[in-house]
């Protein structure tokens, strides 16, 4: 979902001045924080710095050159900062120029000559051969600024050598630009990427421009120009450029979209090409992206009925046209900012200028004015005359949303405006565009008197097509047809019901039949409601309408008016005529005439159903329907559905549509018999016996007694399950997607690796099933004869070591196992030595030693009995082969005497002789072999051990080696002597020198790291005895381990080869979140001494050893492991570093798996660590590099990375150097972020906006591309999907992966992303290709604390199996926010990946999904590949999140997308749609609405006493256990516990149903049925306020680890209105039904029906204190106390923020009363009225009432209330004015009031009978009163502040604060006064080791507390 990736209202921060600067690295403090409006003097003291080292005078002399620069730009010093720069610049002149002297000359000018002469002759002449062009671009920047700082200073000593250089640097320097990917004007030394003939044949066709006319544009002058005279320059190097002279584009569009356009002719042409003769650009490719880029704008034509403007003349160059058509749109797009949400928008701007390319091509005058086509106005003319104006009718309707809180029909947002262009209305702007036309003129502008137009122009703008308005009435309106459905199935079934026998069958009855009949009455007037909503919802829209859409509007509404008239007529009139179920069918044919006028008339209205239900069953001919243009079909569609440009022809195949269609009649079927025997039936019994109670006795004043048949009671009975009946179908798709998306998740062989056990036994399968799924060739290599596929198959395990291994080391890097696990875990590439594959010794610990011991206690001597023992474990059978050969080859490299050589070769020929002769345990001892074993290993400790003599360690080697030679021949061979006996010739020397055998080795192999692999898998194979079941340790390594090899066995397209795979972009928005945490941060302790550092520690102990052994460096320096350790945080936080490394995977996943397709054998065989490809030829390096960097880019959209650049915020400019060094570590990496300058033009100072792209240079960032926009691109819309958008434009591919600021990525994972690339082309059912490919993700942040594994739990059931049922078989997954892959050629010309309009658009992510199917787009899910994502982990994270999330779906709900999804999908893929989105939260909302209904249903009926007569009705005891079977049906329903299916069934799937039952019920035990349900409440509040009243608004949420304590007062301000009121609410109401309900109820029925609400309350109430940290510690609770009540003490006013005031608080959380409508206002009062019927009801129940039933009792506690208020006023207002001055007399008027209030008391006690109880009843009665009398003051505040009653209203308000706050504070104040409690806590929250280590911590805390004191 929705990151903080966003522009967020940010505060104003200061720039950087010389005081901040003095704490700076000098060399870049001065070129980086150079205020915007002297941003041209940048380069200039990046020089300085640069050549500050070689020659401190030249750099003095640039920054001389700079400072005078800068004061004649700004010399009075108005630009904000630029005062403080130039002083700061002046002191550092003053000081180096003092202390800097010419060196190289005897004055300045020829001091910066020669220095530039020595530097061009050094880097330029001789550095053109040699270095890399990046390198060169800086050389060239150097040498140009140079020149000018030498021109500027010493005019007149230039001479013409200086000249000649200058010169030939300025013609040159074009070609040694900083690019990105594509050095495209590379000079002599012409890189690998260059080289590729899929870019050269691709540039080739760009820069086909010969044939073009050369337009002329008038240049700027160089430093090379006279200034008098301006030549006329030709530009047309390409085709790009060729437009940009003609439209006017910037050159940083140009240059962007170049490289763009390049890159994707290349990819799309290489694919499947040979490569051996390529030389030009295939016209497929071509014509291939031509369709896909223009297929919007096609369409767009033809709906219009306008021919396109892609035309092709006859003898034309196709390719050069195309080619050009292409490239104008990509400019266009690149440089229209905003403009790129409004994708019809664009199509008519290129309609248009395409109309000019043609008439410059072919005829030169416009068709329409007849002029010659001009020539542009400078190189900003396309921004200025197009995209600007565009951009400011943007701007002014975004102003007039203010902020938020304006109603959505009061302006226009980015739909409004881009749906204009779906009319022909657009084309009156005409072209060029006219400024006074209709779309341009805003109504707010006031016009003068000549220039009014006749027509009002003030009138407000009318929204086009759809008016978003605030109304629950929105869900009707979208999903009519389901309601419809629901409430007919409610009334038949409630009629069959009703009917004497209440069988189903009675349906067969003629009587009841014919009453079902009247359900299409009930139809009748609900499509007339439809058709009214229609009209009434869209009136803000009727003047943007076409006059048919009115038409068809008012002829909806009049046919329906008379169909509501017609059919009750008709039902009326036939009653006489009745007839039953068989013979009104029997009869239709025969009897036709004689039927009545009613069943004509239903026949009728039923005619349209039948022809849509016809069209259901037919989808590709409504489909065709749909999508086609023509006249005719248009108007047959005309009244079933408006013609719209989106969501035509959106429906699916048969085969789709058969499965979705049986999931639904499946679903639908057992829910409405649930309904009808659980919810229905059970009722109507006692209904009947209530209705027939004749009731004459009320206990209180009975307005209407003569009502018939208690209708109140069978409406407060009633209610509660109609709204049951409405709610559990979202239950029932719980169910029902549980066990389908189990069954399609147990097919798709999920889980079937989920343990290391079940590794181990399939890991033999995997090494060729990775071959089949990850490596290209798999496929070429079937059917080979045995010897190739045995080499096949050693070459296929090899390139899987490859893998496998840089996975394994991936994992040791990232500290999730240690150096021993690695080593086990590591596969080796098979070399040829080794006669058997090497499988990793994980799987071969144990087996040596246990075949030792099977050796020794055999008791036989036939050998092919102990080798069948042995063979029977193909594991240690490869063991034993593998220990044999490695050990003989170790000997054999490690001894240098061939004589001794000899004699192990000899011992060898002897094992294979005796092995081939059967006589091996004759001729070899076995009982010899433990002792050998022993020696073995003392030989290999000795070989890996690390001495510090190395003498020392070769004697030690050569004795035990003796040792081992000596047991081999005198205790394990029984002829072993007679080798050592028989000398061979080697050892005739050895002899005569009195040489011992086997005392020369060579020691030194020990410390060659290839050789020492060997023996590090030998020592494992001899020494892990212990089964290694338990490797790795790390659940998280388990998991992603098993995932990873059980991925290999799912279905997955074939792999490509990198050459010819999908090229693609990975976008990660980012704002101001955390990049690395800083040390300080880490060890920074809370009030608990927690720090973050200690706390990871605790949560991930053995990650922590881990990274200890790996920074166990001597050599490390303190700074450096700190450095380390921050890293290691940070990689365990949701931080944007950790986001970057996961995403660089990609690229180090494809240099592996390029090299691996291009190495040869000997490469892919040389050793089992992962090639360090850094290492391999520099050649195949670049070759590698240039593939990887036309198939994948990462750009990391930092929107405010200049201004954290120049802040003097520590954290912004911690935030932006930790940006710039991950710049600099990963060279690929790209930020994207928006340049505020401040510029002067005519003499004043503007800010101008661009979008930049940099990438990391030598030390610092280096600016690639910058790009003019035509305003703040943030302020328009919401801010991430703005964020994105202005960073969009420098990805690059054919397809985009969207990830968030809070996610990773796994290396073995990036091995599968071209599999998944290629869902993008495989071949579908017809031919349907997917825009948008879903992927799942793994919570990593489960293990934090039990929230966060609640959280980790339900968000994975969401991304797996919810996400799966809902691709398949439902078809309505969408976008839910981050992993998925977008196709991006798809998306950029269809508006881009998220829709940004303010408010509406909050939950931005869904929204291009929404737009994905709504332009006949497809979206799959695919599960074989997942990527991680952090959550929110604390409960006030999570619960702001949901917040978020609930505002974000009710402003779908009101949404134009939703609306159009919901009435053009067909019947049951609308259900799906519904109960996916928006019903859930609705759902939601009607579950806590049944609490609400029930209870106050009760109530009426117990304070009126009609639940007391009727459950004292002897009739009624017959069925009273029907009753209380339904009374009790909602309680079920409110546990909840069916939505936690799906999570138990993913769970048993992966991991199994074991451990699901044991994750569920440990989850339980720890509480999450009370956060589950305290979310619910969340849910409810935050979905029904934004409805009603807006107020929807980006909530950070935060993502820091949760270790410290959520004051009280945060508590309360967070939770007040949407849980602690209405949980107190409940809290009274289930008190009063209980006092007043119990001398007459059983208890058993009492509890059994109030559980759930009971629980509910309580899970409201106290659940933000279970889960808080620390939430019961006593001193924490003191506090807590007291900064509540300075809280609620303090005053508020302007600028004193909620968290200082109770009374800013106050006035914050009426906000949304400010701006709702006035039906928002009257529904806040009507609902208000509830908490009247306490004092109504209770008042007639006191003693001091007497019984009396007359209404003066009411209106005397209505005194007694006035009284009360009066008296507090008094109070207060005495406080107010005599208080201070006039304190006896205040204190009289207390003591005055304290007598008559003691008076008033003793007379109603003694005179009129008042009792104690009667005084807790007044207070159950008089403060729901109050506090209706509060929300109604709210409601009226304007008034009420007018009259000047406002600040009563308020102090009534603290008081009720008051109490809620003491009310819901004591139970937490009882329980910390237990110190178990607290501890019961922590191990609630947090995992063991925390909870001890907290504890431990507490102790040593305390300690320090006591020292410090």
């Amino acid at each position: 979902m929705a990151s903080s990736s966003g522009s967020r209202n940010p505060t104003m921060t200061r720039s950087l001045t010389i005081a901040d600067a003095q704490n700076e690295d000098s060399s870049s403090v001065d070129s980086e924080l150079v205020p915007s409006s002297l941003a041209a003097i940048a380069p200039v003291l990046r020089v300085a710095n640069a050549v500050q080292k070689e020659n401190p005078r030249v750099a003095y002399l640039c920054r001389f050159h700079a400072f005078e620069t800068a004061h004649r730009m700004d010399q009075t010093s108005t630009g904000r900062g630029v005062r403080q720069f130039k002083t700061y610049m002046l002191h550092r002149l003053e000081m180096e120029g003092e202390q800097t002297k010419p060196e190289l000359a005897n004055n300045d000018a020829r001091e910066i000559r020669k220095y530039y002469l020595d530097f061009c002759e050094t880097n330029i002449k001789q550095g053109e051969n040699t270095k890399h062009p990046e390198e060169m671009a800086k050389v060239y920047q150097i040498a140009t600024v140079l020149y000018d700082v030498m021109t500027t200073l010493f005019p007149l000593k230039v001479d013409n050598e200086t000249q000649r250089h200058a010169k030939e640097i300025e013609r040159k320097r074009e070609q040694y630009e900083h690019y990105n990917i594509l050095p495209l004007y590379a000079g002599m030394v012409k890189p690998a990427i260059m080289k590729l003939p899929e870019i050269e044949a691709a540039i080739g066709a760009i820069r086909n421009v010969d044939n073009l006319p050369m337009p002329r544009i008038q240049s700027a002058p160089t430093i090379n120009d006279n200034i008098d005279m301006q030549e006329e320059r030709i530009i047309k190097s390409d085709m790009l450029d060729w437009l940009s002279s003609v439209f006017g584009f910037q050159k940083g569009n140009v240059a962007n979209q170049r490289e763009h356009l390049i890159l994707l002719l290349a990819n799309i042409d290489v694919r499947n090409k040979d490569l051996k003769n390529y030389h030009q650009l295939d016209s497929g490719t071509v014509e291939h992206l031509m369709d896909r880029i223009f297929k919007n704008y096609r369409s767009w034509c033809n709906y219009l009925h306008r021919k396109s403007n892609l035309k092709f003349p006859p003898g034309s160059d196709r390719q050069q046209l195309q080619l050009l058509y292409i490239g104008l749109y990509l400019l266009i797009w690149g440089e229209a900012s905003n403009v790129r949400f409004m994708p019809e928008c664009i199509c008519y701007i290129f309609h248009n200028m395409a109309t000019e390319i043609h008439g410059i091509l072919y005829s030169n005058v416009h068709r329409v004015s007849g002029d010659v086509y001009g020539t542009t106005h400078g190189e900003e003319s396309f921004l200025r005359n197009v995209i600007s104006p565009i951009y400011q009718v943007l701007y002014k309707e975004a102003k007039r949303n203010k902020g938020g809180k304006a109603s959505h029909s009061a302006w226009r947002n980015y739909d409004d405006l881009n749906e204009y262009f779906w009319s022909d209305k657009c084309f009156r702007l005409k072209w060029p565009m006219d400024g006074k036309a209709d779309f341009f003129v805003h109504s707010d502008e006031i016009k003068s008197a000549h220039e009014r137009p006749k027509s009002a122009a003030g009138k407000r703008k009318p929204k086009t097509n759809f008016v978003e308005v605030r109304t629950f009435w929105h869900l009707y309106r979208s999903f009519d047809r389901m309601w419809i459905f629901l409430i007919l199935t409610f009334q038949a079934m409630l009629i069959i019901a009703w009917s004497s026998s209440g069988s189903p069958t009675a349906i067969f009855d003629k009587d009841v039949f014919e009453n079902v009949l009247s359900i299409f009455i009930t139809s009748a007037f609900l499509n007339l409601l439809q058709a009214t909503l229609d009209i009434i919802l869209s009136l803000n829209a009727w003047r943007s309408l076409k006059f048919t859409q009115v038409l068809r509007y008012l002829l909806k509404f009049a046919v329906a008016v008379v169909w509501a008239v017609v059919l009750p007529i008709g039902y009326s009139s036939s009653v006489q005529n009745r007839t039953g179920l068989v013979r009104f069918f029997s009869n239709w044919a025969g009897g036709w005439r004689d039927q009545s006028f009613y069943n004509y008339a239903v026949a009728i209205y039923l005619i349209p159903n039948i022809f849509a239900a016809l069209l259901f069953l037919l989808p590709p001919l409504r489909r065709t329907m749909e999508r086609s243009n023509l006249r005719i079909i248009v108007l047959v569609m005309w009244w079933a559905q408006p013609k719209l440009f989106i969501g035509r022809g959106m429906h699916e195949d048969m085969v789709s549509l058969l499965k979705y269609t049986l999931f639904w009649i499946l679903l639908l079927v057992s829910k409405l018999a649930f309904s009808y025997y659980v919810e229905i039936l059970p009722l109507v019994g006692p209904t009947k016996v209530i209705m027939g109670i004749k009731v004459h006795v009320y206990e209180w004043h009975e307005f209407f007694p003569n009502l018939p048949h208690n209708i109140g009671v069978v409406i407060a009975i009633w209610a509660p399950s109609v709204l049951v009946y409405f709610m559990d179908a979202q239950i029932w798709y719980a169910i029902f997607s549980t066990i389908f998306g189990g069954i399609h998740g147990a097919f798709s062989h999920l889980g079937e690796i989920r343990t290391l056990g079940m590794l181990r036994s399939r890991f033999e399968a995997v090494p060729a099933a990775f071959s089949d799924r990850l490596l290209p060739s798999s496929k070429e290599e079937f059917g080979r004869i045995d010897s190739e596929a045995d080499s096949s198959e050693r070459k296929h395990i090899a390139k899987f070591s490859q893998a496998w291994n840089g996975f394994i080391h991936s994992m040791r890097i990232e500290d999730l196992i240690s150096h021993r696990e690695r080593d086990l875990l590591l596969v080796p590439s098979s070399s040829s030595d080794i006669p058997v594959i090497q499988w990793p010794p994980f799987l071969l610990a144990s087996k040596i030693p246990i075949a030792l011991d099977m050796a020794k206690d055999f008791k036989g001597t036939d050998d092919a009995e102990l080798f069948s023992r042995i063979k029977t474990d193909d594991y240690m059978q490869s063991a034993v082969i593998e220990c044999y050969q490695t050990l003989r080859c170790i000997l054999e490299e490690l001894l240098r005497d061939p004589g001794d050589k000899a004699i192990i070769d000899q011992i060898c020929r002897e094992v294979s002789m005796s092995i081939r002769t059967q006589k091996f345990l004759t001729e070899f001892r076995m009982s010899g072999m433990p002792l050998l074993s022993d020696k073995l290993e003392k030989f290999l400790n000795l070989l890996l051990e690390d001495f510090e003599n190395r003498v020392m360690q070769e004697s030690q080697v050569i004795n035990v080696l003796q040792d081992i030679m000596e047991i081999i021949t005198q205790d394990v061979m029984t002829h072993g002597h007679a080798i050592l006996e028989n000398p061979s010739p080697h050892m005739d020397n050895q002899s005569d020198k009195k040489e011992q055998k086997f005392e020369k080795i060579n020691i030194h192999l020990a410390y060659d790291k290839s050789w020492r692999e060997k023996v590090v898998r030998l020592h494992l194979l001899f020494t892990v005895k212990e089964s290694a079941i338990n490797v790795p340790m790390n659940l998280e390594a388990r998991r992603r381990m098993t995932f990873f090899t059980n991925s290999l066995f799912m279905r997955m397209p074939y792999a490509p080869k990198v050459r010819n795979m999908l090229s693609f972009s990975v976008l990660t928005p980012y704002y101001k979140e955390d990049v690395l945490y800083s040390d300080d941060e880490l060890r920074r302790e809370n009030e608990d001494g927690i720090s973050i550092l200690f706390y990871l520690q605790k949560i991930y102990p053995d990650e922590w050893t881990n990274f200890q052994e790996r920074t166990n460096d001597p050599k490390l320096t303190d700074k450096k492991r700190n450095e380390l350790i921050c890293q290691w945080v940070s990689y365990r936080g949701q931080t944007l570093s950790r986001t970057v490394r996961g995403m660089m995977y990609y690229r180090q996943a494809l240099e592996l798996q390029c090299f691996l397709e291009d190495a040869g054998d000997r490469a892919i065989f040389g050793g089992y660590p992962p090639i360090d490809i850094n290492n391999v030829e520099k050649k195949v390096v670049d070759h590698l590099h240039a593939v990887v960097n036309i198939k994948f880019t990462y750009v990391v959209s930092c929107q405010v990375y200049g201004a954290q650049k120049k802040s003097s915020d520590t954290r912004d400019r911690s935030c932006y150097n930790n940006i710039l060094n991950l710049m600099l570590t990963y060279p690929s990496l790209r930020v994207a972020y928006i340049d505020e300058r401040d510029e002067t033009v005519n003499g004043k100072s503007e800010k101008f906006y661009y979008s930049v792209l940099v990438k990391g240079g030598d030390k610092l960032d280096e600016e690639v591309y910058r790009i003019k926009l035509p305003g703040p691109p943030t302020e328009i819309g919401e801010g991430k999907p703005e964020n994105q958008n202005h960073a969009i434009i420098f990805t690059r591919g054919e397809a985009l992966q969207t990830i968030d600021m809070n996610q990773d990525n796994y290396l073995e994972e990036a091995f599968k992303m071209r599999n998944v690339l290629e869902e993008f082309v495989k071949r579908r059912r017809k031919q349907r290709k997917p825009t948008i490919l879903g992927l799942r993700e793994h919570i990593f942040t489960g293990s934090v604390s039990s929230l966060a594994w609640f959280m980790s739990n339900q968000e994975t059931s969401f991304v797996t199996i919810g996400q799966r049922i809902l691709a398949n078989p439902l078809r309505v997954r969408f976008h839910y926010g981050h992993p998925d892959i977008f196709d991006r050629i798809f998306h950029l010309t269809r508006g881009g990946i998220s829709k940004a309009s303010k408010i509406i658009n909050l939950s931005e992510d869904i929204f291009s999904g929404f737009n994905s199917i709504l332009r006949q787009g497809y979206i799959t899910h695919h599960e074989y590949i997942q990527v991680g994502k952090g959550r929110d982990v604390g409960m006030n994270q999570i619960s702001l999140f949901e917040a978020k999330v609930a505002n974000g779906n009710g402003e779908q709900t009101l949404s134009r997308d939703v609306y159009r999804l919901g009435r053009r999908f067909d019947f049951y893929r609308m259900l799906s749609f519904y109960f996916t989105t928006v019903g859930f939260y609705f759902s939601s909302m009607i579950t806590v609405l049944t609490v609400y209904v029930f209870l106050y249903g009760r109530l009426y009926m117990v304070l009126s006493g009609l639940e007391r007569v009727i459950l004292d009705d002897p009739n009624i005891h017959l069925s009273k256990a029907a009753l209380e079977e339904a009374l009790a049906t909602q309680s079920v329903f409110q546990l909840g516990l069916l939505l936690v299916l799906p999570m138990v069934m993913e769970i048993g799937l992966e991991r199994g149903f074991r451990t699901a039952l044991g994750h569920f019920i440990i989850m339980q035990l720890q509480l999450a049925s009370v956060f589950f349900t305290f979310q619910l409440g969340t849910k409810a509040h935050y979905f029904g306020r934004t409805i009603l009243h807006g107020g929807s608004k980006y909530r950070a949420t935060g993502r820091g680890f949760v270790v410290f304590h959520a004051k009280f007062a945060d508590n309360y301000r967070l939770y007040s209105r949407s849980h602690f009121v209405k949980g107190l609410e409940l809290f009274i109401l289930l008190i009063v039904y209980e006092v007043y309900g119990e001398s007459y109820r059983g208890s058993k029925l009492y509890f059994f029906v109030t559980f759930s609400m009971w629980f509910l309350v309580a899970s409201w109430l106290f659940a933000p204190f279970v889960f808080n940290p620390s939430g019961f510690e006593w001193q924490k609770t003191v506090d807590d106390w007291t900064d509540w009540k300075r809280w609620m003490g303090n005053r508020g006013g302007i600028g004193i923020p909620p968290e200082k005031s109770w009374e800013s608080w106050w006035d914050g959380e009426q906000e949304h009363l400010k701006h709702t409508n006035i039906r928002g206002r009257v529904l806040e009062i009507v609902l208000a009225f509830r908490f009247l019927l306490y004092q109504y009801g209770i008042v007639y129940h006191l003693n001091i009432s007497h019984h009396i039933k007359s209404f003066l009792v009411y209106g005397l506690s209505w005194v007694v209330m006035a009284t009360v208020l009066v008296v507090l006023k008094m109070v207060s207002m005495g406080r107010r004015r005599f208080g201070t001055d006039f304190q006896l007399m205040f204190r009289i008027l207390k003591g005055l009031l304290f007598l008559g209030f003691v008076s008033v008391m003793t007379v109603l006690f003694v005179v009129c009978a008042l009792t104690i109880s009667d005084l807790f009843a007044a207070v159950l009665a008089f403060m729901p009163t109050g506090w209706a009398l509060l929300l109604i003051g709210q409601a009226f505040r304007p008034l009420f502040s007018r009259i000047g009653l406002w600040e009563s209203i308020k102090e009534l308000g603290r008081a009720y604060e008051y109490i809620m706050g003491l009310i819901i504070f004591m139970p937490i104040v009882i329980l910390s006064w237990f110190p178990f409690v607290s501890e019961f806590q922590t191990r609630l929250l947090f995992n063991q080791a925390f909870s001890r280590g907290l504890q431990i911590s507490k102790i040593l805390f305390g300690r320090k507390d006591a020292v410090s004191s």
